[in-house]
């Protein structure tokens, strides 16, 4: 965090100044913010945030005895510390974030980008900060840290002399992309897709484009929205960036796109595409798997050029990226067997990309073998929803289906249903039962997909099948 001292840091967060030991109103506090003690450095200011299962204010003495400087909590404890008492200590990392992001954009050249979508946020964050790093100090978030918590929390890591911030927006209901990209009022806001992703806490998919529209209208006047040209419900964005006074910049796969890939090759060892940079071409071989990481490439690109980054820097740049992120089409095991696993998040969309993926990446004479589990917080469209996929698997001819979890079981009856037969697809309420399975199963030569949501735990197992094959 950038240095205030702590009168500045209360009035920040509308709190109740409480001074320990020689600290003074004008005592200057310059360490990180952070609502995990673990996680707490030298001088840093740790946030007693309660949880659902604990309580931050518990371990106040634990982010004391790591350095902390000051504890921001929402009621008094018995510490050996500052403390700054607010009402709300999940509202007062918004409120700090708010303050420390305007003082540094009011001093320096603080460009800011806002990235929002039903699938792809995580994975076109990571390649825009690898991309801006070479021009400059740049803010991103770590892993997927894009929520009330995380997405301050990020923001809160700028310096004065920090050039670019990358902020992640996710939303589990209306309102929550705004009230977050409202902290910082992005300069460029990228718009990924609008898919059926959380489409169960949003009330459907008319609600979901709704709110990821939030970060359009979020953006500065003067600034800029990227969208997808490829997707109606994003294209349909630029009628509210023209009302904002934003301009918009185009990405996809059609002639109408600023940034557009005219030809896609998918292997086994990553995605070559043709571009076509504002009417310049280039050639990209990204190493991170599956054709749709190439439309995440293109919003990248786009975001960057407009922030003055030469093209052929950007797709340098994006040449160095080996693994977006971890349990994202992360490859695993060895060339004998090949683990693909992508199972920290599914949705309809990233579900079917990963499977034409897999389709797509295995050669004759090797044998395609999808392992998939649940994906959530579809709501009243989460039966029909895994019917899809059982379906596609089928149609796609996935050697091997395996589903795991009583919760992702309509797509194991779907694939029965559709034509599956002899074993092609088998059902497992465990992982461990499915490992067990699997182990028993795979042959030289089969690409093996992971895919399913978090909470299926289908990431742990994927971990396993790709140290048993390495």
């Amino acid at each position: 965090m950038i240095p205030l001292t702590l009168s500045q840091l209360a009035d920040a967060v509308a709190g109740d100044l409480r001074l320990h030991g020689l600290d003074t109103p004008e005592t200057v506090v310059s360490g990180a913010v952070d609502t995990d003690s673990r996680a707490i450095g030298e001088g840093g200011v740790f946030v007693a945030k309660p949880g659902e299962h604990t309580d931050g204010h518990r371990f106040v003495d634990a982010a004391v005895a790591a350095g902390a400087a000051v504890a921001i909590v929402e009621h008094p404890v018995e510490a050996s510390v500052t403390q700054i008492v607010v009402a709300d200590a999940v509202g007062s990392l918004a409120d700090l974030a708010r303050v420390v992001v305007a003082r540094v954009r009011d001093r320096g050249d603080l460009r800011i980008v806002g990235i929002t979508g039903s699938n792809g946020k995580t994975t076109t964050k990571n390649l825009l900060a690898r991309i801006l790093e070479a021009e400059g100090e740049t803010v991103a978030p770590r892993a997927s840290l894009n929520n009330e918590v995380g997405a301050p929390l990020t923001m809160l890591r700028v310096t004065e002399t920090s050039r670019f911030l990358v902020s992640e927006f996710g939303a589990s209901g209306p309102g929550e992309i705004a009230r977050l990209a409202g902290l910082v009022t992005p300069d460029i806001g990228v718009v990924l897709m609008v898919g059926m992703a959380h489409a169960g806490g949003f009330g459907g998919i008319e609600a979901t484009f709704a709110a990821k529209s939030e970060l359009v209208r979020a953006v500065s006047p003067g600034g800029l929205a990227v969208l997808n040209a490829d997707d109606p419900r994003v294209a349909a964005m630029a009628p509210i960036a023209a009302e904002n006074g934003v301009d918009v910049r185009w990405f996809g796969r059609g002639d109408a796109a600023d940034v557009r890939a005219v030809d896609v090759e998918v292997t086994a060892s990553g995605t070559r595409a043709e571009l076509i940079v504002d009417g310049a071409p280039f050639t990209l071989h990204l190493r991170v798997l599956g054709e749709h990481h190439v439309m995440n490439a293109l919003a990248a690109i786009a975001a960057a050029t407009a922030l003055g980054v030469d093209p052929a820097s950007a797709v340098a740049q994006l040449e160095t990226v080996e693994l977006a992120e971890r349990w994202r089409m992360q490859p695993l095991g060895s060339e004998r067997v090949r683990i693909i696993n992508d199972a920290y998040n599914a949705s309809p969309d990233s579900m079917a990309a990963a499977l034409r993926t897999l389709a797509q990446i295995t050669a004759p004479g090797q044998r395609t073998v999808a392992v998939l589990g649940a994906m959530n917080e579809l709501g009243e469209f989460t039966g029909e929803e895994h019917d899809r996929v059982g379906l596609l698997a089928v149609r796609l001819g996935i050697q091997r289906i395996v589903v795991v979890g009583d919760d992702a079981r309509r797509m194991y009856l779907e694939a029965i249903s559709q034509g599956s037969w002899d074993s092609e697809a088998v059902f497992f309420s465990t992982a461990d039962e499915a490992y067990d399975y699997l182990m028993s199963e795979l042959r030289d030569g089969d690409r093996v997909l992971v895919k399913s949501s978090n909470s299926a735990g289908l990431r742990l197992l994927g971990d396993r099948l790709g140290e048993s094959f390495s």
